[in-house]
């Protein structure tokens, strides 16, 4: 580009100018109920997910996009530039389930002090319309860029990311590509994503009728219920456990503190806490009793410790272990695992070693998906490029780009990174929630912050000889 580099007072400008439409157009994104749903004839991943998927290429075509929808599969909005080759940003509008702990509507944007809070406001639904907004900014010069400039709108990114294989399947991999879905200054290698189901031995006559417990795999559950044949006049009482009557059984449900399956740290998974109070409390049956007792042991060893598959390395970090859903299929208890390995360990060696832990009960488990860590090179000029964005729009001079355990869409691409709008140990309201929690919230201030500073690094990628 042969311009001079646009100040930061002006990029300020143009985000302080379109921000009541950004705010706007995120209201009217987070109101589509985007779960995942039954397939229909255009609509792969459900009707939901598709809907929300118009409304952001409505936005995009508003903005001044060429836009379309590649057979439901993914959303295409493109700025033409001068060179076919495309400098891409990629996002989703299909949300995880909600659970039935939230203040307010999580389908209804709630503007409360500085925040937004709606389920999608921070992922991904408001940084897909901070990101489309960004790119309005070179809609509006003079002239075309040096390259196309192209916001993908994906609607499978939290259950089988179909959308993204469809993608590349037919598109291939864009020059450089960054997805505005993890955390600040920038993200240059994503774990492993590992997942399987373990499923029990036969039980026959058991004490536990009915499982309620978990919305997801990759979310930490905060709340675990179990309907079990049992006296409610003989159950102890416990913290954070409660106990209703219904006709001659029990409903027990076990509460924790939910949050994201990569991020176990300060959470408390309620489907342990639920199957420790079924163990201590002397609720089962005597062949329900090692299962509840795998899950309790495998449910707080989020290392993965107890289950052999425990890692660690100098990108990484640590393996991390949770157990997202349990349940109960023809007669056997089934639970499901989410795990974040580092480059220390393999898909397969984790699948080895659940299988024979699972055996020693006389149950099975079946391997289910495993996508292999993401890495690129930290100091390759892209990475330094959207690193250096941040820096000079934050004047965080100290900031280095990082690993994490979250999987995104970048992981599939072979030139890109994951590029906020999150910061690091950001302090907020204890009232509003993090992704896939209840209460999902999201700082305007950052979110303006991610625009100015997608800007500058879109600007700057322009720049680069691909």
């Amino acid at each position: 580009m042969g311009r001079k580099e646009t100040s930061l007072t002006e990029i300020e400008a143009f985000v302080d100018a379109n921000w009541e439409e950004v705010v706007a157009d995120i209201t009217r994104l987070v109101a589509i109920p985007s779960i995942e749903g039954d397939p229909a004839p255009g609509a792969p991943f459900g009707t939901e997910p598709l809907r929300a998927m118009h409304c952001a290429l409505g936005i995009a075509k508003r903005l001044g996009f060429s836009v379309r929808d590649d057979e439901g599969y993914v959303g295409i909005a493109d700025l033409p530039g001068e060179s076919d080759k495309v400098i891409a940003m990629i996002g989703h509008v299909d949300v995880v389930p909600v659970a039935d702990s939230w203040d307010t509507d999580p389908f209804t944007v709630v503007r409360r002090e500085g925040y937004l809070l709606g389920r999608g406001t921070l992922d991904d639904k408001g940084p897909v319309v901070v990101g489309l907004y960004a790119l309005k900014f070179f809609a509006e010069r003079d002239g075309r860029a040096p390259y196309t400039l192209r916001m993908i709108v994906g609607s499978n990114e939290e259950t089988d990311l179909r959308d993204v294989a469809y993608y590349v399947e037919h598109y291939g991999s864009p020059a450089f590509l960054f997805t505005p879905d993890a955390t600040f200054p920038v993200c240059y290698g994503e774990k492993g994503h590992y997942t399987g189901d373990f499923l029990s031995a036969p039980i026959r006559n058991g004490t536990v009728l009915q499982l309620d417990c978990g919305i997801a795999s990759n979310v930490i559950p905060d709340k675990a219920t179990a309907l079990v044949d049992a006296d409610i006049a003989t159950l102890p009482t416990a913290d954070g456990i409660e106990l209703a009557a219904e006709d001659d059984h029990v409903r027990i449900t076990a509460h924790g503190i939910g949050g994201h399956a990569s991020l176990p740290q300060g959470t408390v998974n309620a489907i342990a806490e639920l199957a420790a109070y079924l163990l201590d409390g002397n609720v089962l049956d005597k062949d329900e009793i090692p299962f509840f007792d795998f899950v309790r042991t495998i449910g707080t060893s989020t290392d993965g410790f107890a289950m052999g598959i425990a890692a660690h390395d100098d990108i990484f970090g640590p393996l991390t272990c949770i157990v997202g859903m349990l349940g109960i299929e023809n007669g056997r208890f089934r639970l499901n695992v989410n795990i974040r390995y580092p480059l220390a360990i393999t898909g397969d060696t984790i699948t080895a070693s659940l299988t024979e832990r699972i055996g020693r009960i006389g149950g099975t488990y079946t391997p289910g998906k495993d996508s292999k860590p993401f890495y690129v090179d930290p100091e390759g000029r892209e990475i330094q490029t959207l690193l250096n964005a941040y820096i000079d729009v934050t004047g965080k001079k100290d900031a280095k780009p990082f690993t994490m355990g979250g999987g995104t869409y970048a992981g599939h691409f072979e030139n890109a990174a994951s590029f906020g709008p999150e910061e690091p140990d950001g302090p907020m309201p204890d009232w509003v929630g993090t992704m896939h929690g209840p209460n999902e919230g999201m700082s305007e201030d950052l979110l303006k912050r991610a625009m100015k500073v997608y800007i500058l690094a879109i600007e700057r990628l322009l720049r680069l000889d691909f």
